[in-house]
């Protein structure tokens, strides 16, 4: 009887090294419950835990046929349990394993699925990949100092920006990229973008309107309105070189995205919906932070990282989603 090859199926999407699901979600549960309910696999996952391995080794580790050990490898991969790669070696190439997860656990409570799972990815400002339309006033500063020269957005491109806490300009956009491993197999059920942010002006003034917008994948979320750049006390979190006359803090946005609209929050900005933001098939989330050269209220922008204003974080995305 001729065999029938089996379809090579899609690793268990694995957002972090700790996964928690529900027992309402059978079809991610199975994998990793069949992956683990094997003494070699298991045997595998403890080899795993001290270092990457390649096939050869493992088997000769567990004492088992490199085919048999090759096999066991396929369902720890299409559970997500580990990871392999290929790479050059003498004779070909070598598959090498890594452990995936440090712990999988269940809620045996069934939850509400509609309400899907969340993932949640944060940049650090300086993360940015590239600049667009930058104009001065502009600068950049970390927890010790100024980054670079002040009004050069050519030195937004300077290896130190990756520590940048606070940038600012007066007009232009930042692009940032989050990439999101299996997008293309999520249901995406909406997508929220938060950071610290106020006007730029020269030390700080209230009020000094500008107009900051947000885009997904080229797409418009809306604009909201900075009321100043604000200063007057000193920003919770602002290193003490930071002069007190310059700007000091800023306000937490968030714009959420779902099947509706478009929201600052809880406030409706447009009507873009989720599905419009052409996430499926993409490796990374484009997100585009500033202000137009074109906007009414053209006011500058100042970006607040984790180490300065009031708030501890950076370009916080976060998705909501289904695996269908």
């Amino acid at each position: 009887m001729k065999s029938v090859k089996r379809p090579r199926q899609s690793p268990v999407p694995v957002e972090s090294k700790d996964l928690r699901l529900n027992i309402s979600e059978p079809e991610r549960i199975l994998p990793v419950a069949k992956a683990l309910a094997s003494p070699e696999r298991l045997r595998i996952l403890l080899c795993l835990g001290r270092r990457s391995m390649n096939v050869q080794e493992l088997a000769q580790e567990l004492d088992l046929p490199v085919s048999s050990t090759a096999l066991h490898i396929r369902v720890l991969e299409e559970a997500g349990v580990i990871m392999s790669e290929s790479l050059p070696a003498s004779r070909g190439a070598m598959k090498l394993c890594s452990r995936r997860l440090d712990s999988f656990s269940c809620n045996l409570v069934e939850g509400k699925r509609a309400e899907g799972s969340e993932l949640t990815l944060e940049m650090p400002v300086g993360g940015f990949s590239r600049i667009i339309d930058v104009a001065p006033t502009c600068g950049m500063a970390d927890s010790h100092s100024a980054i670079g020269e002040f009004d050069n957005p050519q030195c937004f491109y300077l290896p130190g920006r990756f520590g940048a806490e606070l940038i600012w300009f007066r007009h232009g956009y930042l692009e940032y990229l989050f990439g999101v491993m299996n997008l293309s197999e999520m249901e995406i059920l909406w997508l929220e973008i938060s950071f610290e942010a106020c006007s730029e002006a020269p030390m700080y003034r209230n009020p000094w309107l500008s107009d900051i917008s947000v885009l997904v994948n080229d797409r418009l979320l809306g604009v909201w309105t900075s009321p100043a750049d604000m200063g007057g006390r000193r920003g919770l979190l602002n290193p003490d070189w930071w002069p007190d006359v310059s700007t000091q803090y800023g306000l937490l946005k968030t714009w959420r995205v779902d099947a509706q609209g478009c929201y600052v929050d809880g406030v409706r900005v447009s009507d873009v919906t989720v599905g419009d933001l052409d996430l499926p098939g993409r490796q990374a989330v484009n997100v585009r932070i500033g202000v137009s050269p074109e906007a009414d209220n053209i006011g500058g922008i100042n970006l607040f990282g984790r180490g300065f204003g009031d708030f501890p974080q950076g370009v916080v995305l976060k998705l909501g989603y289904n695996i269908p």
